[in-house]
């Protein structure tokens, strides 16, 4: 499988990455089992990119990473957490926090009320989150740190995390520096105004919303700076266009629904399934070194591996462009 260097970091990365989201109780549980057996998968198939954070499942998709891959050489993969939310232990018999809602889940995770998850990117919430981070996982380093979703905190984020995540690099305790968010706009303000080394960028360069194109992607390039792909199917749309599938997390718009068969029809013309041209389309620009897909089952890694392995034809891409389905400069 491919491998891509992080801008001017020694980190290189596989161009298809193991999102363990999903193995932390997203949305529902999964078997501990199960859990394990999808990062087997993963390792068999040759991904050697892992990617993780305390939000997952309050701490539980860390732990059963680093359980995973304990057995493993440790210079031969690569791991990524987060930073910018710390877990707040709760005291025993407290009754569930308030994150967790009617449905069971908390933020999302299907998980117990054990922690409070709390927004902190002061430099002494960054170096607690890497100490706890390294705990659960059972490493003594991490490869990348992101720091994560710092939408309504940036000026923390820059003033306080940043600076502390450079501290952390200089040190060995981190490889690499990222910011991961579902906007572009903050992305290219960190690869402007900071030494980070790559953007997790999430849905905002999909073959349904090039908007990565207008500044985050040739910043990128233009700096040497990578860009790693994640939300490649927008939750769901272009995995399965159909009424009621999601985009972004909530019902997608009839008009994209629409625009959305419309590329199906387009790449079934072409002998490729939808699903593997969304994985193929962020990996042809310069500036991206690969793309992360959440996965839960050993059957759903061994799926978008042999995705990666189709080919797609040039004149696939050409047909979108001719039919206005794609940007001009978008492939």
């Amino acid at each position: 499988m491919r491998r891509s260097r992080l801008g001017s970091s020694a980190v290189e990365i596989t161009e298809l990455s193991f999102g363990a989201a999903a193995i932390g109780n997203l949305f529902s549980a999964v078997d501990p089992a199960q859990a394990a057996a999808a990062v087997d998968a993963a390792w068999d198939e040759g991904i050697r990119y892992f990617d993780t954070a305390p939000h997952y499942g309050l701490g539980l998709s860390e732990r059963r990473l680093g359980e995973a891959l304990r057995g493993r050489p440790r210079d031969t993969y690569v791991l990524s957490t987060k930073v910018g939310r710390v877990l707040d232990p709760l005291p025993a018999g407290t009754a569930p926090a308030a994150e967790h809602l009617s449905d069971g889940l908390s933020e999302g995770f299907a998980v117990p009320a054990t922690h409070r998850r709390r927004w902190d990117f002061s430099a002494d919430g960054v170096r607690r989150s890497i100490e706890d981070s390294l705990r659960r996982l059972g490493l003594d380093r991490i490869d990348i740190a992101y720091l994560h979703d710092p939408d309504d905190h940036a000026e923390a984020a820059f003033r306080d995390a940043y600076p502390e995540l450079e501290k952390l690099r200089a040190q060995g305790v981190i490889g690499a520096i990222g910011a991961g968010m579902n906007q572009t706009a903050m992305l290219a303000r960190f690869l402007r105004d900071t030494d980070i080394d790559v953007v997790l960028c999430a849905g905002r360069y999909t073959l349904l919303d090039q908007s990565a194109l207008a500044e985050l992607l040739p910043e990128a390039a233009a700096r040497g700076r990578s860009v790693v792909v994640g939300g490649v199917f927008n939750s769901g749309l272009l995995a399965d266009p159909r009424p009621g599938a999601t985009y972004d997390y909530t019902a997608a718009p009839p008009a994209l629904l629409d625009r959305a068969l419309r590329i199906k029809a387009v790449t079934e013309g072409h002998g490729v399934p939808l699903r593997a041209a969304a994985l193929h389309y962020p990996l042809a620009h310069p500036a991206v070194a690969g793309v992360l897909v959440g996965t839960r089952s050993p059957d759903e890694v061994r799926d978008a591996a042999a995705l990666l392995r189709r080919e797609v034809p040039d004149e696939l891409w050409d047909e979108l462009r001719a039919e206005g389905l794609l940007t001009e400069d978008g492939h």
